[in-house]
């Protein structure tokens, strides 16, 4: 092999396994790990390190395994118009690997997770539930895009990724820890999984079309551009009112001024929606960056809170 194509495979592999996509599940399984050290006192680097890698290759097996079911699609939405945050890669398009791997790396990512789960449940004690809700993840992670379930096509799919990026990675961070969940987790999650369900939304702008030429029946696509805007929009703001909210349950009322920046980011947004700037395919690109950006910015800021608060009810 010449070192111009291992190169081009290596390119190929990193696209492929998306790094920057998996920001969105590691930052809430390390705010629920800084929980469990300023709520209990408790951090075992080993459990921390093996709980991580099982998010990440769960998160590999979704991305690839949407890479290979979602790859007609994918072709005429990149036909449409390449958007960096939706679409599919194209690293199976461009010939770059075989269309194959993807299919066989979900699978295998899939497998070493349930084995990191085994490790940490059995070797390590961290509590008879660590595997259920390991699969909580895995399972609606792997089966988005597999048939013959689809959750991408049913209607509510992105609600389960709410799920799965909101709630689950703190929890379940929190519980390898400590053996529980604390109450103070409930109320975090709900505007980080509102946020990470509006990314999901947004990006579906981008494939409407080419969504609706193969029969995939997600939410966008079932709604209509003009509901899901709105729907956009109400999500925002449950998630401003939820931040507040949250405040009240456990974090130090300073950590107001923290979020003020990301609610004015995602108050842009809120505009540009209105506006119906995902009309245009460029901009709407912008949009779906930033999208993300308010996502990791209301963990980020959560993980600063309980960092610096001075008083924390749990």
């Amino acid at each position: 092999m010449s070192k111009c194509l291992f190169n081009d495979k290596l390119w190929g592999w990193i696209v492929l396994s998306r790094p920057s996509f998996h920001t969105v599940g590691i930052l809430p399984f390390i705010l629920g790990t800084v929980l469990a050290w300023k709520l209990s006192g408790t951090f075992q680097i080993t459990i921390f390190t093996l709980g991580i890698l099982a998010v990440i290759l769960i998160m590999l097996s979704t991305y690839h395994a949407g890479e290979y079911y979602d790859y007609e699609g994918d072709v005429i939405s990149q036909r449409l118009f390449r958007n960096r945050f939706a679409g599919g890669t194209g690293v199976m398009q461009s010939g770059i690997l075989s269309r194959q791997v993807p299919f066989w790396t979900s699978l295998i990512s899939l497998l070493m997770a349930g084995v990191m789960g085994i490790i940490l449940q059995f070797y390590f004690k961290t509590g008879p539930y660590t595997i259920l809700l390991g699969c909580l993840g895995a399972f609606p992670g792997f089966y988005y895009s597999t048939p013959p379930i689809r959750l991408v096509k049913r209607g509510w799919g992105e609600v389960l990724i709410g799920f799965c990026y909101g709630w689950l990675p703190m929890a379940s961070a929190f519980y390898i820890q400590t053996g529980h969940v604390a109450p103070v987790i409930h109320w975090i999650s709900i505007p980080i999984g509102l946020s990470i369900f509006n990314v999901i939304l947004l990006n579906e702008f981008s494939d409407y079309f080419a969504d609706m030429a193969v029969g995939k029946r997600n939410l966008l696509v079932r709604i209509g551009k003009e509901r899901g805007a709105w729907l956009y929009i109400l999500t925002a703001i449950l998630s401003w009112i939820s931040l507040f909210f949250s405040l009240t349950r456990g974090v130090d009322g300073k950590a107001f001024y923290i979020f003020i920046p990301v609610i004015l980011v995602s108050a842009y947004l809120v505009v540009m929606i209105v506006r119906q700037k995902y009309e245009d395919r460029r901009v709407l690109e912008r949009l779906c960056g930033i999208n993300i950006a308010v996502n990791l910015g209301i963990t980020a800021a959560y993980i600063l809170a309980y960092l610096f608060a001075r008083t924390i009810i749990s």
